[in-house]
């Protein structure tokens, strides 16, 4: 029974260094993703000219999910609804940190552009998604960085943690 009970923690912790790594592994994709959501947001709006809701419809189908359906919630709240941009945006990123592996700098980061969003003209709204996107390139450096030096470590540390408290124990 007592071995039973140590390969249940052995594998418990296991997964979770595995699912440290996973998140580390997914944080770069979901900032390239939502640096191309806020290029295609940029082309919408200089070049298409379109409204607000119907640029985020384009954004929900050209990608993927967690960061599409992001958009498709916001575009839905405000067609339905009617609701403060700002408000909508900052509730809806909120449920995208639960479902996502972005960090609370990408978090304050779209933040802060939610707060711009819908706000300026054509040019000062572009200038503000370029400095959103370079904000996020720099987290995307980051979070390459962490991905490098950290996933294969979280992977071993979760599997030898397990097994070093089970030593202990015994």
């Amino acid at each position: 029974m007592q071995w039973i009970g140590a390969l249940l923690f052995i594998g418990t912790t296991t997964l979770a260094g595995f699912d440290i790594s996973k998140r580390l592994n997914e944080r770069p994709k979901h900032i390239r993703h939502m640096k191309n959501a806020l290029q295609i947001l940029e082309a919408e709006i200089l070049y298409s000219q379109l409204p607000l809701p119907d640029a985020f419809a384009t954004i929900a189908k050209q990608v993927p999910d967690p960061i599409g359906s992001f958009f498709k919630h916001v575009k839905d709240s405000l067609a339905y609804h009617n609701n403060n941009l700002s408000q909508v945006w900052n509730w809806y990123l909120e449920e995208l940190m639960t479902s996502s592996a972005f960090d609370t700098n990408e978090a304050e980061i779209l933040k802060q552009f939610g707060r711009t969003l819908g706000q300026h003209d054509f040019n000062q709204q572009q200038k503000h998604i370029h400095l959103t996107i370079k904000h996020l390139d720099r987290e995307l450096d980051d979070a390459r960085d962490n991905q490098y030096k950290y996933s294969k470590m979280a992977k071993s540390l979760g599997l030898l943690c397990g097994l070093f408290i089970v030593l202990l124990l015994i």
